[in-house]
């Protein structure tokens, strides 16, 4: 085999591969059994601790288990945000779940776009298509509001990035430009957790998301959607009046 047909293996399989140690390390360490409110409730003052005694390796820790977490789409990304609040900070807490975020999204992405590409664009989920189609006509206008809205899976929206071949550069400024509203909002409430823990009694994701935080940012996401639709209805416009003529 030559050295260019290792390489393009490794740009096929690799991101793959990591995605396959990520999944195995993540249920090997019993990952999935501890993200969640009450966990974050029972370990919150040992954790801090640590963050506060160790912060280069917390955050390290940190950004490793987010990326890991989206990158094999555990359902963990919101307890993640709102724990980088609790342990870093609002402001050192959204910063580090953008990068993991991001970092994981990309996973995913690169992995659907090499490996499983070719089959998902012959053969994809209706919902996923229409995801897809959205990203012919502006790539990057489209992933930004994406990205904006929280109400669509991190998951549906790589996928249908890499199956449509998206360019590297498109996804991760997209990517970090349309987490950073929300990623900093979820930090702000986590670095309010404490206060939240010490009056006792249940916690619940929505005792902490009323519509008083998420309205605004899908709203961001609604703003977001307004230039590439107008243009679109420009180029409508356009074609219109040449066919009149």
């Amino acid at each position: 085999m030559t050295r260019a047909q290792i390489l393009m293996r490794l740009r096929r399989f690799g991101p793959l591969a990591v995605a396959a140690i990520l999944c195995v390390a993540a249920f090997a360490s019993g990952l999935v059994e501890h993200l969640s409110l009450e966990e974050l409730r029972q370990r919150g003052t040992e954790l801090q601790a640590f963050a506060r005694e160790h912060p280069w390796a917390c955050a390290a820790a940190y950004l490793a288990i987010y990326t890991g977490s989206v990158a094999i789409s555990l359902p963990g990304a919101l307890i993640l945000s709102l724990s980088g609040g609790y342990l870093f900070g609002p402001i050192g807490g959204g910063f580090a779940a953008v990068a993991g975020a991001t970092a994981g999204s990309t996973i995913t992405f690169l992995v659907f776009r090499s490996a499983f590409g070719d089959a998902l664009r012959r053969k994809s989920g209706a919902f996923v298509s229409r995801i897809a189609e959205g990203f012919k006509g502006d790539a990057f206008n489209y992933l930004l509001t994406l990205r904006l809205i929280p109400a669509f899976p991190l998951l549906a929206v790589n996928v249908a990035a890499g199956v449509m071949n998206v360019r590297g550069r498109t996804f991760l400024l997209a990517s970090v430009l349309g987490m950073i509203p929300s990623s900093f909002v979820y930090a702000g409430i986590g670095a309010g957790l404490g206060h939240v823990f010490a009056k006792g009694g249940p916690v619940t994701m929505e005792s902490l998301l009323s519509p008083r935080i998420y309205l605004p940012i899908i709203g961001m996401g609604v703003l977001a959607f307004l230039p590439p639709l107008w243009r679109h209805w420009r180029n409508g416009r356009a074609i219109a009046s040449l066919d009149e003529k």
